[in-house]
């Protein structure tokens, strides 16, 4: 469909809507992909505020011939979300859970709800929704409607369609309608209505009222037996229904609506049935394999057992997982090098029964021949599992290089019976084109996430691209399959339904789109009437790579704009505050799409391909969207794709500062060091212009900041004069030497902290030495003056790399210096230095770490401290969390053997080093701590001690709860004997 594009309408129908509408390049650049292979440029970008911004988004796009896409999270596969028209963005405000009715099991709720939101809510009655996706931390109940989504556990409940009772939905004439289980009478009525809907009935009624129509769709449409099936509109599920069949099941149009992807209208309020939780009792059995073919086998044993789930993950999935940070935590089960693993869970009321099925299981594979490692994950462990399982979405993207695993046949199902000879006949088809595939996913239910590998720059893979979908939609329809078993059609398969059902069937699902949608306004081009699969793809094949220069070593990724390419789309980083983790903050507190990584990674990877300036740095799109990124490193650990958004905010701030100048704000900041070292000759003088509620009030205005912070002061001595000071013999039989990096925070303002750091490692027998080096580089870094950082890196590089070995380590205290040596250090560096870099990386500890691991080689004990009953709180550090853990500040703090510590769920503090100081983002930033932090630190007793290893997050702490923390160095030196 041709899009008018009329700025004028756009413009009225801004003034008209309560919610918001975005016609900006940048708006519409981030809804221009979703995780799919397509790109489309939408005009503008709506977000609803209630049904009646809905209702007059429909009546706009009627009278000015624009599409609507409806859209949820944005993760579909199949491109069901993209699209030229207007992008109707219903997850900011339609995120309600109605009303749950616990005696009838069933749940009403508005199509912005998160799944595992969701689910979190029903547990509390005892009860969840079944079908499970891997996206389940951001996916929302609409677009499972829409895709049907199914889920891991699909064997035993099913799809959505399956647990869908009721729903509500605008036509395309802006009347909202029910639809529902009805009675011969109740169809009746509505055939006899005059209107939208009662057209919408009498059309349905003319193709299924016909036995001939009705044995054509039997015949064609794929096997019964399938629990995966989203081939077009489900016209056969209604053929199963009164008036049309004996089976005597009510009528009830919403098996048409699942899987219509937005096609036929927009659902405002969805009703679902419920089911009692699982038993808890619940194990994983993690079966290693030697090959691909073998999995297809052993599964078929799997299913004898009666599992909740049988899942697969190939070799080449296992093995992306292993660069990823996150990732490699959950890869604890993996034993060798397997061709597969399947993960067979079963959930039963008692262990025994679990280890019974287990060891029968295993016993028959062992007798057959397959696997050869068989361990049994139980409890929280259990959980892990599934996450690496999910995860593998997004770490295909890590796949060096522009050929990537794609989404084109990801989704066909076949009867798990028949598995094994259709995965035999796919082998040939990827022969055939000389192609290699990643196979993962759901096998149980004889649905496999098949990917070949392909360029999908390149020319020649764009048309094989089509050319394996048009093989294997041929295939799958003589295996009674379907192309699609969850993913939906979208633009990705549509072309391809009258291959799986026939011409006649795929004629009959046009008139249902017809009828339904007149003007063909809702989501044209998906389904039915769709393009060729193979265009409007995200790169433009062909189209020569721009060879761009960067500060930072971006080679290991293949450049800056392929590591900002590894951004698939899949969504992660819009998961929310109660699903845990730290990515990404500013999303989480705002629900801004413009706000998630991918948002920025988008913008990014846009002007980075497109651009024709001399710079494609320099372009203002960029900088507002990095400005809400708070540079905490929580997608370097928590995106599958492992982008690291801060890293490469960084660089792009240094390219573009070369074309704007750096603010003066952002360059104080950036020399902070300096100018505390000039202040730190008079700091009583300095800490009186600090503090002065004049001066600083002036001086807070001039730079921006808020006048509600207040600014970090400077101890009476830097750590650095205090230990020349108060240098120390050596200990007799010293148990080892330790440098202690002297950063720039500990230096001048929490002095305390290093001098409680230098005395707890002097008690218990370290020799400590503070060796030459420079500052960290990290307010460079956060600044994006990465030239000066990279300077600072060579020379610290430089000073230590001869000295710092794994028995005598660089031991750090502020979270974010110390592990700049590990994190930016070695792809900052200067060339010859980037393997010095690496080699000191390791040798570089956080203070908990060094200690703990010298607690495990038994050279300190537990003796050493008080045995009086402590309760702490610990608020880890984003970049710790990312790049390392909090596990050893957790075990550092329950060394004394009374001491026990509990870590806040929590991800960034909102701080972010100056972020939260400067006053358009205060607010921002306030948010963020009040997502979990402050709430926890506000219910912790007066007796608890709350600990933050990082100096931002104490101050935020203080700021936002009026409560006091404290270094866990000071905790652990408080309780020496």
């Amino acid at each position: 469909m041709k899009v008018n594009h009329k700025t004028n309408s756009l413009t009225l129908l801004k003034k008209q809507l309560e919610g918001e509408l975005f016609t900006d390049i940048s708006a519409r650049m981030q809804y221009a992909t979703d995780a799919s292979a397509y790109r489309e440029i939408p005009i503008g970008v709506a977000i609803p505020r209630n049904i009646f911004d809905l209702q007059k988004l429909i009546r706009f796009a009627s009278a000015n011939s624009i599409p609507l896409i409806p859209r949820a999270a944005g993760t579909s596969l199949a491109g069901q979300v993209v699209g030229d028209g207007l992008v109707v963005d219903i997850s900011r405000y339609f995120g309600q859970i109605i009303e749950l009715n616990q005696d009838r099991l069933w749940v009403k709720v508005q199509p912005g709800v998160i799944l595992d939101e969701l689910n979190q809510h029903l547990e509390t009655y005892g009860l969840f929704f079944g079908p499970e996706t891997s996206t389940s931390n951001r996916c929302m109940m609409g677009g499972m409607v829409g895709n049907n989504s199914c889920g891991s556990h699909s064997l035993i409940y099913g799809s959505t369609r399956d647990h869908l009772i009721s729903l509500k939905m605008l036509l395309a004439d802006g009347s909202e309608v029910e639809f529902k289980p009805l009675s011969s009478t109740e169809c009746e009525e509505k055939i006899a209505l005059q209107s939208l809907e009662g057209e919408i009935y009498r059309k349905i009624q003319s193709i299924l009222s016909v036995e001939e129509n009705r044995n054509e769709i039997t015949s064609q449409f794929p096997d019964k037996s399938l629990k995966r099936r989203n081939t077009g509109y489900a016209l056969d599920l209604l053929c199963e229904s009164a008036p049309f069949s004996s089976e005597n099941k009510p009528f009830n149009l919403c098996a048409l609506i699942a899987g219509s992807e937005g096609t036929l209208g927009i659902i405002t309020e969805i009703t679902l049935n419920l089911l009692p939780v699982p038993p808890k009792e619940k194990a994983v059995v993690c079966i290693h394999l030697h090959t691909k073919e073998e999995a297809f086998k052993a599964n078929l044993i799997a299913l004898k057992y009666n599992p909740g789930a049988v899942e697969m993950m190939d070799n080449t999935i296992l093995s992306l997982t292993k660069d990823n940070i996150e990732q490699r935590k959950n890869r604890f089960f993996v034993e060798g090098d397997p061709g597969a693993i399947l993960i067979v869970e079963f959930a039963r009321e008692t262990r025994s029964e679990i280890e019974e099925l287990a060891e029968k299981m295993e016993a028959e594979m062992r007798l057959n021949g397959y696997g050869y490692h068989f361990p049994v994950i139980w409890g929280t462990e259990v959980k892990k599992v599934w996450n690496l399982r999910k995860a593998g979405l997004g770490v295909l993207s890590n796949m060096k290089g522009d050929a990537k695993p794609v989404s084109v046949i990801e989704d066909t199902a076949v009867a798990p019976v028949r598995l094994p000879d259709y995965m035999h006949d796919f082998a040939q088809i990827m022969e055939k084109y000389n192609l290699d595939c990643v196979y993962h996913a759901h096998i149980g239910t004889g649905e496999l996430h098949l990917r070949p590998i392909l360029n999908l720059k390149d020319p020649k893979d764009v048309d094989l691209f089509r050319s394996v979908a048009i093989d294997t939609a041929h295939l799958v329809k003589r295996y009674k399959g379907s192309l699609s078993g969850e993913h939906g059609d979208g633009r990705l398969r549509g072309e391809f339904i009258p291959i799986m059902v026939g011409e006649k069937c795929y004629g009959w699902m046009k008139e249902i789109k017809d009828v339904f949608d007149p003007a063909g306004i809702f989501n044209p081009n998906k389904i039915v009437n769709t393009p060729q699969m193979n265009t409007s793809l995200r790169y433009e094949p062909g189209k020569p790579n721009r060879n761009i220069e960067t500060i930072f070593d971006f080679s290991e990724e293949g450049g800056i704009l392929r590591e900002a390419e590894k951004c698939n789309g899949s969504g992660d980083c819009r998961k929310t505050e109660k699903a845990g983790g730290t990515m990404c903050p500013s999303y989480m507190a705002s629900r801004n799409e413009s706000s998630t990584t991918r948002a920025r990674a988008n913008i990014l990877r846009e002007f980075l391909t497109n651009s024709t300036k001399e710079s494609p740095f320099d372009h203002k799109e960029i900088y507002e969207i990095m400005d809400l990124c708070l540079s905490c490193k929580g997608c370097k650990s928590e995106c599958p794709s492992s982008v690291d958004m801060a890293k490469l905010k960084a660089e792009f701030l240094q390219h573009y500062y070369d074309k704007h100048g750096i603010p003066l704000r952002s360059r104080l900041v950036a020399y902070i060091t300096k100018i505390n070292a000039l202040g730190s000759m008079a700091p009583s003088i300095t800490n009186f212009v600090l503090t002065n509620r004049y001066v600083s009030r002036l001086l807070m205005k001039s730079l921006g900041f808020h006048p509600e912070r207040n600014l970090p002061t400077l101890y009476k001595t830097t750590l650095a004069r205090w230990f020349k000071k108060n240098q120390v013999a050596k200990p007799l039989n010293a148990k080892g030497k330790v440098f202690l990096f002297c950063d720039e925070f500990s230096n001048f303002n929490d002095v305390g902290v290093g001098i409680k750091a230098i005395k707890l490692l002097q008690t218990l027998g370290y020799e400590v030495a503070i060796p030459k080096h420079g500052e960290s580089g990290r307010t460079y870094i956060s600044k994006g003056l990465i030239r000066t950082a990279k300077r600072i890196a060579n020379q610290n590089v430089m000073l230590l790399s001869d000295i710092i070995t794994s028995e005598t380590p660089l031991v750090g205290i502020e979270p974010s210096a110390i592990l700049s040596f590990r994190d930016e250090y070695p792809s900052l560096v200067d060339k010859e230095l980037r393997n010095k870099a690496k080699q000191l990386a390791p040798n570089t500890l956080l203070f908990e770490e060094f200690i703990v691991r010298e607690f495990d080689n038994g050279n300190i004990s537990a003796n050493d401290f008080t045995q009086l009953e402590k309760e702490t709180l610990l608020h880890g550090h984003c970049q710790q969390k990312s790049v390392a853990s909090t596990e050893p500040t957790k075990k550092m703090l329950s060394i004394p053997k009374n001491y026990t510590v509990k870590e806040i769920p929590s991800g960034c503090c909102g701080m972010a080093g100056s972020f939260g100081y400067e006053k358009e983002h205060f607010e921002l930033s306030m948010k963020v701590g009040e997502l979990v932090l402050f709430p926890a630190v506000r219910k912790a007793s007066a007796k608890t001690l709350i600990t933050a290893p990082g100096t931002s997050c104490r101050h935020q702490i203080h700021d936002g709860t009026g409560r006091s923390a404290v270094h866990p160095i000071e905790i652990l030196f408080d309780a020496l004997k």
